[in-house]
C-alpha cells in the first residue's frame, strides 16, 4: 500500500502542473445589422438563427502567452421566408498565459479549453446586442468545442487526401 502511494506521488510530481490564466478579454470586431428595420418592415415574425463558429489561436511575443479568437456569425431569417432579419458578426479574443501543457497537447488545449473559458462572456454580449437591436435576446446554446475541434481535424484530413489523390 505504501509503495502504491509512493508511486502515485512520484508520478504526480513528475507530471507538470497545468497553469492557465486569462490575462484579458476584448472585442476585436463587432457588427450588428438590423436588416428588417432598414427595410422599414415591422411585425411579428418567428426568427430562425444560423450560427457559424470559427476559432483561431496564435502565439504572442511574450513567452507562454497566446491569443485565442472566437469568431461568431449569426444570420437570422424569418421562419418560412427568405427575409433576413439581422446579421451579427463578432470576433471575441482572449489573452492567456499557459504553462505545463506539452507541445503535442497545446493546439487542442488552445482550441478547446480557451474558447470554453471565453464562451460565457461571448454569449452575454450576443444576448445584449440582439436585445438592444430590437429582437428577443439570443441565448446561444453551449458549443461543444471538442466536437468542433474533431470535425476540423477530419475536414483537414479529407482535404489532404483530396490534394494527394
Amino acid at each position: 500500500m505504501a509503495e502504491e502511494n509512493a508511486a502515485e506521488n512520484t508520478a504526480a510530481q513528475a507530471a507538470p502542473q497545468v497553469q492557465m490564466r486569462v490575462l484579458g478579454q476584448f472585442i476585436r470586431d463587432l457588427s450588428f445589422e438590423n436588416v428588417m428595420a432598414q427595410k422599414g418592415v415591422s411585425g411579428d415574425v418567428q426568427p430562425e438563427i444560423a450560427v457559424q463558429v470559427n476559432l483561431d489561436a496564435k502565439k504572442r511575443a511574450t513567452e507562454h502567452q497566446y491569443e485565442v479568437a472566437v469568431k461568431l456569425n449569426l444570420k437570422s431569417k424569418a421562419k418560412g421566408l427568405e427575409d433576413v432579419l439581422f446579421l451579427c458578426e463578432i470576433d471575441y479574443c482572449g489573452l492567456f498565459h499557459i504553462e505545463g501543457v506539452s507541445e503535442d497537447q497545446l493546439h487542442p488545449f488552445l482550441m478547446i479549453e480557451c474558447p470554453r473559458m471565453l464562451f460565457p462572456f461571448l454569449r452575454r454580449i450576443v444576448s445584449d446586442i440582439t436585445r438592444d437591436g430590437g429582437y428577443p435576446p439570443v441565448n446561444l446554446d453551449n458549443i461543444d468545442f471538442v466536437a468542433l475541434y474533431r470535425n476540423e481535424l477530419l475536414r483537414r484530413q479529407a482535404e489532404a487526401q483530396k490534394a494527394n489523390a
